[in-house]
């Protein structure tokens, strides 16, 4: 079957509005108006209640090719006049009893002391979406120890922590091998970012991907982050929350892909643009593009790690750009974040030097 929701197009309109524009908690309370209006319809009716409407084709096919553990229709049917009616319909995914839960009940540290609810003041431009659950990991993919807890307790203990390991031939072969597969990964999310498309929907390429090569998606359930991937949608920083926000034409959403092969973590993300991005966005994903590329050539046995951030803020800077100073690099290899510390910025006191 599949959901109809029929009216007079300037009805349906201002029913999306008033959903679209709805500050309310919970979902129900949400979408309030918009249910009320449709109305959930069998296949075997559904075709000769809409006889005589427009845009009826392919939708037989659409119903009978979904998967309907994940998969749902629907229908928009527009009264145009007196017996007229025309339809537009489309597949989307969906989970069964999804909590109605957003990214703040995900925040940890004193952020969980701040707010246990949505808070209640107004977004600039992005606000939190519904976050649909994570997904299953086969039984035949290794699972770090943080997979059911949530405490990435190896990774807290180990000496790597505090002093920066220095791989062996072994390891490297093996670091090389995850940072492809990790490229590869991202690689396929950037195919699918497009405008209408869901972060929660490139978080499910990128899990599907990870698992296809035998691989674990590093992101899921560390500190009990839910999802595979993080997507950080325009103005958030870094680390979002996939959720069921479409992208807009003119967004730019990073991608931050993590995954474990053979042992070693692969750490890669690359800022992708949406439809028509203004210069200015444009302008922020080069300067970003271009200064990490000026670090790596600093890159050699010697160097201070903590010479990376002026050659970075140099270039930001010039750029008329201000790097943030709320995050840094980090080393990677056995663990998903160990030693060393790697600030972007100028004047910073980071320790040690590179090693070959």
């Amino acid at each position: 079957g599949a959901l109809v929701l029929r009216g007079a197009v300037r009805m349906l309109s201002t029913v999306v509005a008033v959903s679209d524009a709805s500050k309310a908690q919970e979902s129900k309370d949400r979408f309030k108006v918009l249910l009320s209006r449709a109305k959930w319809t069998p296949q075997e009716s559904l075709l000769e209640d809409l006889g005589g409407c427009g845009g009826t084709k392919g939708l037989k096919e659409r119903i009978e090719s979904m998967d309907v553990d994940r998969e749902y229709v629907v229908v928009v049917v527009g009264e145009l006049g007196p017996d007229e009616l025309y339809c537009v319909h489309d597949c989307l995914r969906g989970v069964p009893s999804v909590p109605d839960i957003g990214p703040w009940l995900y925040v940890l540290d004193h952020g969980a002391e701040r707010s246990r609810s949505r808070p209640g003041f107004s977004y600039a431009a992005l606000k939190p979406f519904r976050v649909a659950p994570d997904l299953p990991v086969p039984p035949h993919i290794n699972k770090p120890d943080y997979y059911e807890t949530g405490d990435p307790r190896a990774e807290r203990t180990s000496v790597a922590k505090d002093v920066p390991p220095v791989l062996t031939f072994e390891q490297s072969e093996r670091m090389r091998r995850a940072c492809r597969v990790g490229r590869e990964i991202l690689d396929a999310a950037h195919r699918i970012v497009k405008v209408g498309v869901t972060t929660d929907e490139i978080d499910r390429v990128v899990h599907d991907v990870t698992i296809e090569a035998g691989a674990y998606p590093a992101p899921l359930h560390y500190h009990n982050f839910p999802k595979s991937v993080c997507t950080s949608v325009n103005e958030v920083v870094c680390h979002g929350i996939p959720d069921l926000r479409e992208l807009q034409d003119g967004d730019i959403v990073n991608v931050d892909v993590s995954a474990v092969v053979d042992g070693m973590h692969a750490d890669l993300n690359e800022t992708f643009t949406v439809g028509n991005v203004a210069d200015d966005k444009k302008a922020l994903v080069k300067a970003t593009y271009d200064s990490l590329f000026k670090a790596i050539a600093m890159c050699k046995p010697g160097a201070f790690y903590r010479d990376i951030g002026g050659v970075i803020s140099k270039h930001v800077n010039g750029c008329g750009f201000q790097v943030d100073k709320t995050y840094c690099g980090h080393g990677i290899g056995e663990y998903f974040h160990c030693a060393p510390n790697v600030p972007h910025y100028a004047n910073n006191k980071a320790k040690f030097s590179m090693k070959p």
